[in-house]
This record gives C-alpha cells, sequence and structure tokens, in this order.
C-alpha cells in the first residue's frame, strides 16, 4: 500500500534547484507533509520568493565545486537528519555524479544510477546509449572541432542543428554573443550551421549536430517516468505536446496526458536496458516522413513537464521519495487525461508567432484554453512568483496589442 502522507520521523528533502520547477517539487512534497527545503546558485530563481518552504543560497558546483561540497555537507547537518536530495536541474544532477563520494554518506540517493544519471545529463552520451540500447536517434555527431562540423555537414541531410553538450554552456557565452541563452541553432545548408558554429567555436567548441526530425510541435511526446531500486517501474505518464516555445524548437509550453503504449514501451525498454533508477523525462518525436518515434532528449531529472504527471494522478516526485526512503510502492498510472496543462512564461510569447507563421488562428488558441486546465507557474497561494509569471505575461500581450495596430515591428522568427 502506497502511503499518501509523510510521517514525523521520515528523512527531510533537499530540492536541488527552485527555479519553478524544483519549487513545485517543493510544494507537492510539503503538502505531503515531508520537511523540504531547498538549494539554488541563482539567486534569482523563484524559491527565494516564494511560500512553499525556505530556499538557501548556494556556490555554484561547476566554478566552485569544493565550496559547493562543504555546503551541502554542512546543510544536511543543519537538518538534524540524513536529508534526501533530489535535483531538478542538469547542474546539480552533474554535481552529484562528480561529488557521490563526498555526499553519499549525508544524503540519500540512488546510488545504483547516478552514473547513468550524469551520463544521460550530457547530450552526447546520451545518444549513444540510446543508439546502444534501441532508441531510435536522427543522425548525430557529437562535435568538437570546425573539421568534425565539416565532416558532418558532408553526409548530412538538412535542415540540421547545433547544441550544446548542458544548456548553461551557451548560457554561459559572452554578453552579445548570437548564441548565447539559445537552446539550440538550426541551419538550411551547410554553410549557415558553419557560420553559426563559428560564434561558440573558439569558447565552447563542443556541440552536439543532428538531423532535424521531421513535423510539427504536435509530433512531440513527453514520457515522465520514475524508477525505483532495481529498475522496477513505479510511475509513469505520457503526454502529447500541443505547442511549444520557442515555435518548433522549444520544450512544451501546452500539454496533454494520452495513452500511448507505443511510446511508453519504447522508453521503458530503454531506461530498463540502461539500469536507470530515479525520475527521467524523455522527449521524443514521432517523424512524420516514415512514423518513427526518435529521441530529442532525455532529463534524467524533474523537469517542467513532471508537473503534468502529478496533476495526471502519478505524484513522481512522492512516489521517487518514497522508493528512496525505503517505503512500499505499487506502480502507477496516469488516471486523470481530461486536461490541458499550461506553463504560462513559455506559452503566452508563443502564441503570436504561432498566428504569424499561419500555423494557428486565434480562434484556435482560444479553442486550446477552454476545459480543464492545470498551470505550471500560477499558483494563487504563492502570491509572488505566480505575479511575477503574470508581469511577464502582461508585457507580451502589450506588444501584441501594439503590433496589431502597427505601432511594433512583427516578431523575429
Amino acid at each position: 500500500m502506497t502511503a499518501l502522507r509523510a510521517q514525523g520521523d521520515w528523512p527531510p528533502v533537499v530540492v536541488a534547484s527552485v527555479f519553478q520547477t524544483g519549487l513545485n517539487l517543493m510544494r507537492d512534497l510539503l503538502r505531503r507533509g515531508v520537511r523540504t527545503v531547498g538549494v539554488d546558485c541563482d539567486g534569482s530563481h523563484e524559491g527565494f520568493r516564494s511560500s512553499y518552504g525556505k530556499s538557501y543560497l548556494c556556490p555554484n558546483p561547476d566554478t566552485h565545486p569544493q565550496e559547493w561540497v562543504a555546503f551541502m555537507i554542512d546543510l544536511a547537518r543543519k537538518l538534524g537528519a540524513k536529508p534526501v536530495i533530489i535535483p531538478a536541474a542538469d547542474i546539480f544532477v552533474s554535481a552529484l555524479g562528480k561529488h557521490v563520494d563526498a555526499l553519499k554518506e549525508h544524503y540519500i540517493f540512488s546510488l545504483e544510477s547516478i552514473a547513468v544519471q550524469a551520463a544521460l545529463a550530457t547530450k552526447e552520451q546520451q545518444y549513444a546509449l540510446a543508439a546502444q540500447h534501441g532508441l531510435p536517434i536522427p543522425s548525430t555527431t557529437y562535435i568538437q572541432s570546425r573539421a568534425d562540423l565539416e565532416g558532418f555537414v558532408s553526409n548530412a541531410r538538412f535542415p540540421c542543428l547545433i547544441k550544446p553538450r548542458h544548456q548553461r554552456e551557451w548560457d554561459a557565452l559572452p554578453e552579445g554573443n548570437p548564441l548565447r541563452g539559445l537552446k539550440l541553432i538550426t541551419a538550411e545548408s551547410a554553410e549557415v550551421l558553419l557560420a553559426s558554429y563559428a560564434h561558440t567555436e573558439a569558447l565552447r567548441p563542443e556541440v552536439v549536430a543532428q538531423e532535424i526530425i521531421a513535423g510539427g510541435d504536435d509530433a512531440k511526446y513527453c514520457y515522465l517516468s520514475v524508477y525505483g531500486t532495481g529498475g522496477r517501474r513505479l510511475g509513469h505518464t505520457v503526454v502529447h505536446e500541443l505547442r511549444a516555445h520557442p515555435v518548433l524548437f522549444g520544450s512544451g509550453s501546452m500539454v496533454e496526458p494520452v495513452v500511448d503504449e507505443e511510446i511508453a514501451t519504447l522508453c521503458d525498454n530503454f531506461l530498463r536496458g540502461v539500469g536507470y533508477v530515479g525520475i527521467c523525462e524523455i522527449e521524443v518525436k514521432r517523424d512524420t516522413r516514415d512514423g518513427v518515434v526518435r529521441l530529442i532528449e532525455a532529463n534524467p531529472r524533474y523537469s517542467v513537464t513532471a508537473d503534468a504527471s502529478v496533476c495526471a494522478g502519478v505524484d513522481i516526485g512522492w512516489l521517487h521519495y518514497l522508493d528512496l526512503i525505503g517505503q512500499p510502492v505499487e506502480p502507477m498510472e496516469a488516471t486523470h487525461l481530461g486536461y490541458r496543462h499550461v506553463v504560462l512564461r513559455r506559452d503566452i510569447p508563443a502564441l503570436p508567432r504561432y498566428v504569424d507563421r499561419g500555423m494557428l488562428t486565434w480562434g484556435d488558441i482560444r479553442r486550446s484554453y477552454r476545459g480543464k486546465l492545470a498551470y505550471f507557474d500560477f499558483d494563487r497561494k504563492d502570491w509572488r512568483p505566480t505575479a511575477a509569471t503574470l508581469k511577464g505575461c502582461a508585457r507580451v500581450a502589450v506588444g501584441m496589442a501594439l503590433r496589431s495596430i502597427g505601432l511594433m515591428r512583427r516578431l523575429p522568427d
């Protein structure tokens, strides 16, 4: 029998990252009665303004690894009991993998697959693992130099893209660099792809080059899951992406849970094959040319879209916590399918781009907001982060109004 609430003597949880993703996980665990705190090296993230639990500003584990380890050990001691740690950002997945020996005496986490989780946090390793374990991928090459990229484009079918191994690598590019902050960059020709690579070649030469999987945003799906000790699947949900931001190549801004046995089986076989334990999101796309489901990326952590699984009746953060502390868990599947999950900070900026491209009408958009909705970043009980979301959405709405009367230029693609 799976417990519904924590008992008073159960271990606390440290959520690593208090961007809205980790904050939502904190909220869900606190509502289950789990003593929960957050840590993050970015003081601008929502957890530092939230009413859900306390968040601590920690050193950056990439730039100050030893200071981060010392901070985390000190925090565990202050909590008074050996806590569970659950990463909600790649930077902390990687840090946990690098410092497992220093932290395993102070925190509860999955020692079974921490190396696999750390490997999946880098693009080149996750594609290699997918190829080894039967999860189809688009034509992909790990690039370390211009010569590598020239070799790739000589045989590639365009359009293609390049993307960093970790998102934070391009986030750290200098101000003014056209790739700074981008998730990826696309190109219709070899010349354009090589020109784009020139902006990162001297600073971050390691990228992943890939042929683009054919199809729109509505050809994309996410498999949201949690695996327990021994690789047993404890819960999963498949969601269908309806929109994304940026359009065509961004993360889902509106999704809905569906039953798709092909995708569930394909992703389950992959994660069992690599011996995965923990929380994982796998984003895939059903190629419109041949119907083959191919990997876009795997996120070996609690993700933005993971919040949709909770709404569907599979609380993957809670199930993961129970498994880590040795409590029994009965496997669960999604039971609440009749709703759409919306990330307002992504969806509102995406809407005028869909309209400008002729992919949707405003009537289509209005209809998509009818019926039962669940929100990633709108919570009446947590007004400060919600106010920031609404402020951002209001700025976008004003821009849309000004463009409609010709006072602002059309949005770039």
